[in-house]
């Protein structure tokens, strides 16, 4: 249960190769050696519930043992989501403000190597204050000590296991003294038993803000910003603008991306969809991302991004971070706010899109188009560059709607250019909420007579069936064919190839943005190979020598 002995020793094994470096780790050793390993049959559990009168327990499942872990209760049949940390008494209440507060002051980067581990450092320099304090402490106060140090000064403090429960997609606290409210993906929006008070959650909003890299004041009250684990952050400051007090949104970011094979076992899509995807990615064909909020626009984009061909040079463009490629030839673009009150140094969307369309990039991937850069894009489309992005938008001739009219202004002609739009929506099947593939259709021209833009819809979902139903002939891989000088046959066969090898990852579980990047680029290069090891049952072996 003791990950830090692990991690010391790994670091010290390491470290006491630096000359001029072994008496101060043979220091932090023996501080180290102070604290025995943490037993819980013999040092006592470290945290206790128990169920509140008139609550019955759904559920608990651990997010860091053996200090924390969720309680979904509930009451009246309202689901409630309790967090359950270390309980400490006042004397650890007491050995923890002084140790938190003689840390912050002793917390230098002068001594500490390159390739140290932040954690480590921080547990050696707090036992050592254990040792200078000459206070008793057991084994088990020292672990919940150790515990409350890591999640405030490397975790993201009261809100650290909402940060760590996989489960969680989107944290959210409206203001003073109202409880945090989560979406969860088994339970969807529900009440946690965390809240902040005016002055503690002030200090909290502007921390994080400071953790993003921005500032966040009364006079800028407003903050769009990313975490440093990827996370988006928009937050509030004070009464002026929200009147229930400072308030703070993370949507969180997922470690381990969405992958084509996790959409297909989601039943997002369906193999042949994706194999469609991957087809028209692979050649070059353009495609937008439609869909209403918390749809699942962004992660289909980051899933079938994977089958972009490894070597294209990559220009994505967004406002805070979402987008994650794994393509070496990759230039991430953001965006940057004004650094003066008169707009000095303000960095847009439309100039990095200006920007990148001197780059010579081969892929462009903006991560929502709103205003005026999509006329940019749409002329990049005219020019013949491959673009991607994502726009707020529930069906297609809304999404085509938007796209003419104010203020985005893309002309009927320029749409055609486009050649895939793809609806996502958020629905319901059964009383489960769940994303899908409304529609996918392809820009095929413009009437000569009526001058209305052609549409093919080629794929929709059923919602009584939860079924994807494909009406007709796809026109982008009829033009597949033309480009690459295929027969009817070649284009059945390069489809059914596909069809196998997603088969075999869904069927074996091998789902990691790693090894399906891999795989494309094994594919693109050497096909026959990729389709060998899958009737071999060897896939893995030909990742793994690849990787």
């Amino acid at each position: 249960m003791n990950d830090f002995d692990e991690k010391i020793r790994d670091y010290n094994a390491r470290c006491y190769q630096k000359s001029g470096f072994t008496h101060k780790l043979t220091f932090w050793k023996d501080s180290f050696d102070s604290i025995p390993v943490y037993d819980p049959e013999k040092n006592g559990h470290m945290v206790s519930f128990d169920v509140p009168e008139g609550f019955s327990q759904v559920e608990w499942y651990w997010v860091d043992e053996p200090y924390v872990y969720i309680n979904i209760l509930e009451k009246s049949g309202l689901k409630y989501y309790h967090v359950v940390e270390p309980t400490l008494s006042a004397y650890e209440k007491e050995i923890l403000e002084r140790t938190y507060n003689d840390l912050k002051d002793i917390l230098t980067l002068n001594d500490i190597q390159e390739d140290c581990d932040r954690e480590v450092i921080l547990v050696i320099k707090a036992l050592n204050l254990f040792k200078r304090y000459h206070v008793p402490l057991d084994v088990r106060s020292k672990y919940k000590i150790l515990y409350f140090l890591r999640r405030n000064f490397l975790g993201f403090g009261r809100i650290n296991a909402l940060m760590m429960d996989p489960y969680i997609e989107d944290i959210s606290c409206d203001g003073v003294d109202i409880p945090i409210y989560l979406y969860h993906m088994k339970y969807l929006n529900i009440k946690t038993n965390i809240s902040f008070n005016e002055e503690k959650l002030n200090s909290f909003v502007i921390t994080l803000c400071q953790r993003s890299g921005k500032h966040i004041s009364i006079s800028e009250p407003l903050v769009d910003a990313t975490l440093p684990d990827g996370s988006r952050l928009q937050a509030t400051l004070g009464r002026e603008i929200t009147t229930r007090g400072s308030s703070f949104n993370v949507r969180k970011f997922r470690g381990d991306p969405i992958t084509p094979i996790d959409l297909i076992k989601f039943g997002t899509c369906s193999l042949e969809m994706m194999v469609y995807f991957w087809m028209a990615i692979e050649n070059g064909f353009s495609a937008i991302f439609a869909g209403g909020t918390a749809s699942g626009k962004t992660s289909m984009l980051n899933a079938v991004s994977l089958f972009i061909p490894p070597l294209s040079k990559i220009v994505s463009i967004e406002d805070t971070r979402e987008i994650m490629l794994y393509h070496d030839n990759w230039i991430a673009g953001v965006t940057r706010s004004p650094i003066s009150k008169t707009g000095m140094g303000e960095v847009s969307m439309y100039d990095l899109l200006k920007s990148a369309l001197r780059q010579r990039p081969e892929t462009i991937i903006v991560g929502e188009v709103r205003g005026k850069e999509a006329l940019t894009l749409f002329q990049a489309l005219s020019t013949g560059h491959t673009t991607y992005s994502t726009m707020h938008a529930g069906d297609v001739q809304t999404a085509v709607n938007r796209l003419q009219n104010e203020p985005i202004n893309v002309p009927r002609v320029m749409l055609q250019s486009l050649d895939i739009l793809c609806i996502q929506k958020q629905v319901f099947v059964g009383d489960k909420r769940v994303r899908r593939t409304g529609s996918i259709v392809e820009f095929s021209g413009i009437d000569p007579k009526s001058g209305d833009l052609i549409i093919n819809e080629l794929y929709q979902w059923d919602p009584a069936k939860d079924f994807f139903n494909r009406n007709g002939y796809s026109y982008v891989l009829k033009r597949i064919v033309q480009k690459r000088g295929w027969t009817e046959e070649m284009l059945q066969n390069e489809i059914e190839n596909r069809l196998k090898i997603l088969e075999y990852l869904l069927k074996n579980n091998i789902r990691g943005c790693v090894q399906i990047s891999t795989l494309v680029k094994q594919y693109s290069t050497s096909p026959d190979a990729v389709m060998d090891s899958i009737e071999h049952e060897t896939l893995e072996d030909l990742l793994e020598s690849s990787l």
